[in-house]
């Protein structure tokens, strides 16, 4: 005992040690370790001990595997059968119930399920039980096999059946008539299910008296029956199945000739049998290429769908549909095969029962795909199947884990539509809020996911609803507004917002909407695109003082986009290098004198000691050479000192691209995968929240030269993550930091770059008259006529009364005047 319980304390320490690894341990990897560690075990015991030891320790390493990954089909297997040879009964039936709630079962664990059933139950109370179990098999996939143990149980153990009671023969015939149907064209095993069929029958008629002649010759039509359906089916086997024919005719006194193949065979009958054996004959080179030893898996489920193309071309759904159960037992996880198979059903048979099974039994095999489920829903509404069903489904659909969000958006879209159409049909006893609740629904959490233009044509749909069904011309105007704040003001949100309200005849409303974004900053020429469309719009819409409003203000705003196009195109052609910019007092971009600090005169030892970086700008197109009042520059110029040497930059952003339009979920390790490919890359920095620490959605990557760099944005508009991606070049602003004066770009805070702040420079002339009175800093001017104490007469240049010099004295002179008095 004290062995075991140091055996399961290792393997359960070996687990908990798992527990803390980023990823989970396989069942393998688990079942090893507890393997290992039973295996150490102290020899003084028995075998026996031994034995029931290991497998216990491999029961609870599976049991770990299990609640790590229950969705591990392998792990599952294990289970049951450790458990089987365990012969823990209640545990193994709930393993194989929780495997089967997961997971369709194979014929084979059917098989044993239920032959452990049988082997512990032989009660009649178990019956019930034991055929719940056979029905449940025979929907998974097709099993001649399995529906023969299905057969022969019932006639064994049904006491009915036994009885040969007309219920129990009733149910019996019920019974095998269902195998003939789901079984019965099976080429190379349905003569199995017709041979049991004809048997039962035989054997009735043996129990029938033979003073009965009536009865006794109603058995026997049954039989003969049989004989000629089966005759007309093209099985394996089927001139035998003549010869079992009429060596049974001959045994009920009819006599022909057995040399003679059709000799005493009724005409009608003989017709069949040879149309039956020719199709079996136009099958056979078929069901040998399926059937050869040395055959793989591609080649044999190509061989399937060549022969499932042959059956199709003959027109005969029943086969059709045998010949794809046949290959679903054998390929059960194949896309192309369950979709083949759905859409056939969709065109063929179109019957409710046969279309709910096998979608179901679909998304079972194949819940990752998320087109059966599209399809599924949409047979769901063909057959009237009620709002509960279809919800469920739908709800079902949700929780599946597939590749791209835009199959989630599938799915919404799917359920909408089957939505707007009931509410179209039946407004009275449908509430259009289950319609808007699925739109918000689905809003809410692909919208970080979905492309853009698959978010615009969402909200347009939403916004389309809402006015044709539920008449709600405010709510569709909501619907645009929460678009426009989640896609951040695309061009693309505001001229769909504004087709809406042009549609409606709301032109004021239109016209609202483009004052409103007429001066925003779009995408390429998304600026002139929305003014133009602008004055396109006042022109067949609107008065001659609306046109001559809106011309004034796109004439304005094409003029500043113009402007800064031609801007930009010039800093393209500038060389990257750093140019010193020099003081000029001519430069139209010099700082305005209310914009120096009023601030005392700092000493100059302070000065010194608060040396920064030198600005270093781009010459800016027909403005000249921009002014910097830098201190570093001044002092240089006025006492001769060298500058010392700026403290090297955080990010210099001189090879960097901007990237944005992120989906929330990328991290660095994506990023850096997906520029490897154009190498170079130094540094990826993603922005993120402060407070949570999620992806703000935005990210720089560094690059080590500016080729590399042109390979990086040569990838603009690829998609990662199934967002497609805004790259560009990096170009932060440096005027507005540098004028600042604010603490936070002293210091480069958030940035990482270090600016002058703005109470640190002064005028040429501060510098070479520190005595000099400083600029006078007024509060509020007084607006009435009178003067009230203060003013002065006489301006600082010397202005007289006449020439209107009049000014406010400063705050310190008027400080003065009141203490002289």
């Amino acid at each position: 005992m004290a062995s075991e319980e140091e055996n399961l304390s290792k393997t359960l320490e070996t687990l908990e040690e798992s527990d803390h690894d980023e990823e989970m341990p396989t069942a393998s990897e688990t079942l090893a370790t507890a393997t290992a560690t039973a295996s150490s075990s102290d020899d003084s015991g028995s075998e026996e001990e031994a034995d029931e030891g290991a497998d216990e320790l491999r029961i609870q390493a599976l049991e770990q595997a299990l609640r790590n990954q229950p969705l591990d089909y392998d792990s599952h297997l294990q289970y049951v059968n450790c458990l089987r040879k365990s012969g823990e009964i209640e545990k193994l039936r709930n393993a194989r119930e929780e495997m089967n709630r997961l997971f369709p079962l194979s014929p084979k664990l059917w098989q044993d399920w239920i032959g452990d059933e049988i082997s512990l139950n032989q009660g009649a109370e178990a019956f019930a039980e034991i055929e719940k179990l056979y029905e449940r098999a025979v929907q998974e996939y097709l099993s001649v096999l399995l529906w023969c143990d299905y057969i022969n149980f019932v006639q064994e153990r049904d006491e009915s059946v036994l009885q040969c009671s007309p219920s129990g023969v009733s149910k019996m015939r019920e019974l095998l008539e269902r195998a003939i149907t789901v079984a019965g064209f099976h080429v190379t095993e349905g003569n199995k299910v017709w041979e049991a069929y004809r048997e039962y029958e035989q054997a009735l008629l043996l129990t029938i008296d033979e003073e009965n002649t009536e009865e006794k010759a109603k058995q026997n039509q049954r039989i003969r029956s049989l004989f000629h359906r089966q005759l007309a089916v093209p099985l394996t086997n089927i001139k035998a199945t003549l010869m079992d024919y009429k060596a049974w005719e001959a045994d009920q006194g009819n006599s022909n000739d057995m040399d003679n193949e059709l000799d005493g065979v009724p005409p009608n009958i003989a017709l069949n049998y040879q149309k039956a054996s020719a199709a079996y004959n136009a099958r056979k080179q078929y069901e040998d290429q399926l059937s050869s030893p040395v055959l793989n898996e591609a080649d044999k489920l190509q061989h399937f769908m060549n022969y499932i193309k042959f059956e199709e071309s003959s027109g005969d759904p029943a086969r059709v549909q045998i010949l794809y159960e046949r290959a679903i037992s054998e390929f059960a996880v194949s896309r192309d095969l369950w979709l083949a198979y759905t859409n056939y059903l969709d065109r063929t048979l179109k019957v409710a029962s046969i279309l709910k099974s096998v979608y179901y039994r679909a998304t079972r095999n194949c819940p990752w795909i998320s087109e059966l489920w599209v399809r599924y829903l949409l047979s769901l509404e063909r057959t009237n199947s009620s709002e509960e069903e279809i919800k469920s489904v739908f709800e079902q659909s949700l929780q599946c884990a597939f590749q791209t969000a835009k199959e989630y958006l599938d799915l919404y879209l799917a359920r909408i539509d089957g939505l707007r159409r009931r509410f179209s049909m039946d407004q009275r006893d449908f509430d259009f809020q289950l319609i808007r609740q699925t739109f918000m629904d689905a809003s809410d959490s692909l919208s970080a996911q979905i492309l853009p233009e698959e978010l615009l044509s969402l909200h347009k749909y939403w916004a389309k609803l809402e006015i044709n069904l539920c008449k709600d011309i405010i709510a569709a105007r909501g619907v645009w507004d929460n678009l426009i704040k989640k896609s951040g003001s695309t061009l693309e949100s505001y001229e769909g917002y504004i087709a809406m309200e042009v549609a409606m005849g709301n032109l004021n409303e239109a016209r609202a909407i483009y004052k409103r974004c007429y001066a925003k900053r779009f995408v390429g020429t998304g600026s002139e695109d929305i003014c133009h469309s602008w004055i396109k719009f006042e022109r067949e819409h609107g008065t001659l003082e609306d046109y001559d409003v809106a011309l004034r203000k796109v004439t304005t705003r094409l003029n500043e986009v113009m402007l800064f196009k031609a801007q930009q195109e010039s800093k393209g052609k500038i060389d990257h290098s750093s140019v010193s910019v020099k003081e000029t007092t001519s430069s139209p971009l010099k700082r305005k004198p209310e914009q120096k600090s009023s601030a005392k005169a700092q000493p100059p030892a302070k000065k010194r000691r608060q040396n920064t970086q030198k600005i270093e700008e781009k010459p800016q197109p027909d403005h000249g050479r921009i002014e910097v009042d830098s201190k570093e520059q001044l002092e240089k110029e006025q006492e001769g000192k060298e500058i010392e040497k700026p403290k090297p930059e955080f990010y210099n952003d001189q090879c960097t691209a901007f990237v944005s339009s992120l989906n929330l979920r990328t991290n660095e390790e994506d990023l850096k995968s997906f520029f490897s490919d154009c190498g170079g890359a130094t540094a990826v920095r993603l922005v993120r929240d402060k407070v949570t620490g999620k992806s703000r959605g935005f990210a720089y990557v560094d690059f080590s030269d500016d080729q590399h760099l042109q390979a990086a944005i040569a990838k603009n508009k690829s998609s990662l993550h199934g967002a497609k991606l805004s790259i560009a070049r990096s170009n932060p602003s440096r005027s507005k930091n540098s004028h600042s004066g604010t603490a936070g770009s002293s210091r480069g805070r958030g940035t990482g770059r270090r600016f002058p702040p703005r109470n640190e420079s002064k005028s040429a002339e501060e510098e070479r008259n520190p005595s000099k009175e400083k600029e006078k800093v007024t509060f509020a001017a007084p607006r009435s006529v009178m003067k009230p104490l203060g003013w002065n007469k006489k301006d600082d240049k010397g202005k007289d009364e006449a020439g209107g010099g009049e000014q406010l004295k400063s705050n310190e002179a008027f400080r003065n005047l009141f203490l002289k008095k």
